[in-house]
C-alpha cells in the first residue's frame, strides 16, 4: 500500500490532484495521504519530497501546480509565528531575541571542548521499532569513525563508565559506553540527504500522545518539545543545504534545491508544521530552564582540578546572560513554558508522568531506526538532551530532579542541545528577516 501511495503522490506532482480527484474516493486511504502535510523530515530525500511536499501544500491552498513559488510567508516580525492560544510566550520569544546573539557563540566554544563534543554511541544498535528495508545512507557525509581511545580525557570513560546503570523507570537509556567514542566536532550536524521522514512518523504516531493540541494538559506540552526537537532538527537541514551550496554551487546533492523553499515548507505558518517555530522557542526555553536548574552541577564539574577545567570560564560567561535566571524564574518569562509544564503536570496527576519517561526511552530507542550513522549519533544527543531538561524539571512527581544525580553525559547532551537550539534560533531569526 505505501508503495502505491508514494506513486500516487508522485503522479499527482505531474497531472495535478484534481485529475486524480474522481478515483479517490474510492480508496479514502489514499486520499487522505495525498492531501495531508508532510512531516518535516531530520535529513530529507529532498530531491522528491523538494518536488511533491510543496505542491501538496500549495494544492491544499488552492494554487496551480503551473503558479510560481511564492515568497515567504513569514511576516517581518519575529513574533508573528506565536499562535494566540500561546501568546503566554511572546515575552519569552522578546527577550530570547535580545540577548540569544550574545550567548550562542559562547555556547558554539563550549561545543569545542571535550566534555560536549565526545559521546560514546552505539551506532549498529538494532531497530526494534519499525520494519525498514536495508536503504543505509552509504555516502561519506553519512558516516562516522571513533576517535583513538588516547584522544578522549580518561577521568572522562571512567566516569560514563561508572555512572551507566539501568534504571528499569528512567527518563532515557543512553547507550552503555565502549571505548568508540565519537567527536561531534569532527562530524557536526550537516545536510546528508538522507530521508528519515519514518521514524519522524512513527514518533508523531506512536510515541507521541494522540492528543488535541489544546495546550491545555502536560501530554500536549510535550508533544510540543518533541515538536521543537523536530524542528531544530529540520532547521539544521535547511542550513546545512545553504551551506553546502555557499560552498560549492555545483554540488549536484544541493544545487537544484532552493533554500527558502525548503525553509518555508519545512517550518513556516504554510507549510507542513504551521507551529514549527512556535514549538521550537517553546523547547528552548525548557531548555534554558533546566540548565538555569543546573548552574551548581554545571560550575562544579567544570571547577579547577574537575573534568573538565576548560569550560569553567566558558560556563561562567554563559550563565551570566540574562536567558538564566538565579531564582528559578519567578521574574523571567524564559520560566513561562516550565512553569506551565509544571503545573499541567501537577494538575493531572504527577502519578502519570511515568508514561512521560516511558516515551522519552522509546524516543532515545527509536534513533537506532536511523540508517544514516551521523544523523543517529546527532539525533541520540538530542532526545537525550530534551530528556535531560525534562527529567530536571519535572523528575518524578513533578517537582524536579536533583541535578548532582544527573550523569555527566546526561549534562553533556543539554548543554550540546542547548548550543544546537541557540545556533537555530539565530539561523531562523536571519531567514526570517530575510524576503
Amino acid at each position: 500500500m505505501m508503495i502505491f501511495l508514494k506513486l500516487l503522490l508522485l503522479l499527482s506532482t505531474q497531472v495535478g490532484a484534481s485529475s486524480l480527484s474522481p478515483f479517490l474516493p474510492r480508496c479514502p486511504q489514499a486520499a487522505a495521504f495525498l492531501h495531508r502535510g508532510y512531516p518535516a523530515v531530520p535529513e530529507g530525500n529532498v530531491r522528491f519530497l523538494a518536488r511533491s511536499t510543496v505542491n501538496r501544500v500549495r494544492l491544499k491552498q488552492g494554487a496551480s501546480l503551473s503558479t510560481p513559488l511564492p515568497l515567504s510567508p513569514l511576516a517581518a516580525s519575529s513574533q508573528s509565528f506565536i499562535s494566540e492560544q500561546s501568546s503566554y510566550l511572546l515575552p519569552a520569544v522578546k527577550l530570547v531575541g535580545e540577548h540569544n546573539p550574545s550567548l550562542e557563540p559562547i555556547l558554539c566554544a563550549l561545543r569545542k571542548v571535550p566534555y560536549f563534543r565526545f559521546y560514546s554511541v552505539d551506532v549498529l544498535g538494532s531497530c526494534e521499532h519499525l520494519p525498514q528495508e536495508s536503504i543505509e545512507c552509504y555516502t561519506e557525509s553519512c558516516e562516522i569513525y571513533p576517535v583513538e581511545p588516547e584522544d578522549v580525557p580518561p577521568e572522562m570513560m571512567q566516569i560514563d563508565g561508572a555512572e551507566y546503570e539501568f534504571e528499569l523507570d528512567g527518563w532515557a537509556r543512553w547507550d552503555m559506553p565502549t571505548e568508540d567514542y565519537y567527536d561531534t566536532l569532527e562530524f557536526p550536524e550537516e545536510y546528508t540527504g538522507y530521508d528519515g521522514s519514518d521514524v519522524w512518523h512513527f514518533i508523531h504516531d506512536k510515541i507521541c500522545f494522540n492528543l488535541p493540541d489544546d495546550g491545555r494538559t502536560w501530554q500536549s506540552d510535550f508533544n510540543k518539545a518533541v515538536s521543537g526537537l523536530h524542528t531544530m532538527i529540520s532547521a539544521q537541514v535547511v542550513r546545512g543545504i545553504e551551506k553546502k551550496q555557499i560552498a560549492d554551487p555545483d554540488d549536484d546533492d544541493v544545487k537544484h534545491l532552493n533554500v527558502r523553499a525548503e525553509f518555508d515548507r519545512r517550518l513556516g505558518p504554510g507549510g507542513t508544521t504551521p507551529q514549527a517555530l512556535e514549538n521550537l522557542y517553546f523547547t528552548y526555553m525548557l531548555l534554558l530552564a533546566a540548565v538555569t536548574k543546573a548552574r551548581g552541577r554545571l560550575l562544579a564539574d567544570s571547577g579547577p582540578g574537575k573534568i573538565d577545567s576548560e569550560s569553567h570560564d566558558g560556563i561562567r560567561e554563559a550563565l551570566a546572560n540574562p536567558l538564566f535566571s538565579n531564582n528559578d524564574g519567578d521574574d523571567s518569562p524564559v520560566w513561562a513554558a516550565s512553569h506551565r509544564l509544571h503545573d499541567h503536570a501537577v494538575e493531572g496527576g504527577v502519578e502519570n508522568l511515568w508514561s512521560a519517561r516511558q516515551r522519552t526511552r522509546d524516543l532515545m530507542r527509536i534513533m537506532n531506526c536511523v540508517q544514516c550513522n551521523k544523523c543517529r549519533l546527532h539525533g541520540k544527543i538530542g532526545a537525550e538532551g530534551l530528556s535531560t531538561a525534562l527529567q530536571i524539571l519535572l523528575g518524578r512527581a513533578g517537582d524536579g530532579e536533583d541535578p548532582d544525580r544527573i550523569h555527566r553525559v546526561e549534562i553533556a547532551a543539554l548543554i550540546t542541545t542547548l548550543g544546537k537550539f541557540s545556533t537555530t534560533i539565530e539561523y531562523c531569526s536571519k531567514m526570517l528577516k530575510e524576503p
